[in-house]
């Protein structure tokens, strides 16, 4: 019986059924360059993307778009409550953009000095999903 119940958790947790989990949303075929922006940050771990439990976001902010390198670069960020109960997290991602092509990479130190602007995409498609 125990083993039966184990399994049937284990089954609702990795179809995201239970617990409050979220799925993170599809990347929009279309759509402005900011909502697929944020459907990309959304997918990813540092964004609670494989949390079990809901979290939310607030103050998302955007730099970019910015050459670096002949590279076209965008820095999001957020504060994002929910997954630990003693302070928010600040996850970060760098993503470059090749032509509608966007990927994540790893170069932290590009995003110092840049201007950033609210992103109110991110947080009412991240906060719409939990």
């Amino acid at each position: 019986m125990c083993s039966r119940v184990l399994a049937s958790v284990a089954v609702a947790l990795l179809a995201g059924g239970c617990m409050g989990s979220r799925a993170a949303p599809d990347m929009p075929a279309s759509g402005t360059a900011r909502e697929r922006l944020a459907a990309l940050a959304l997918r990813q771990v540092a964004f609670g993307s494989v949390s079990l439990i809901p979290v939310r976001f607030e103050h998302a902010r955007i730099s970019g778009p910015f050459e670096d390198a002949g590279r076209t670069l965008y820095c999001v960020s957020a504060h994002m409550k929910g997954r630990t109960f003693d302070k928010p997290e600040k996850p970060k991602i760098v993503v470059r953009a090749d032509g509608t092509v966007l990927t994540v990479i790893e170069d932290d130190e590009v995003c110092t000095g840049h201007r950033t602007v609210p992103f109110p995409e991110l947080e009412a498609l991240g906060n719409r999903a939990g």
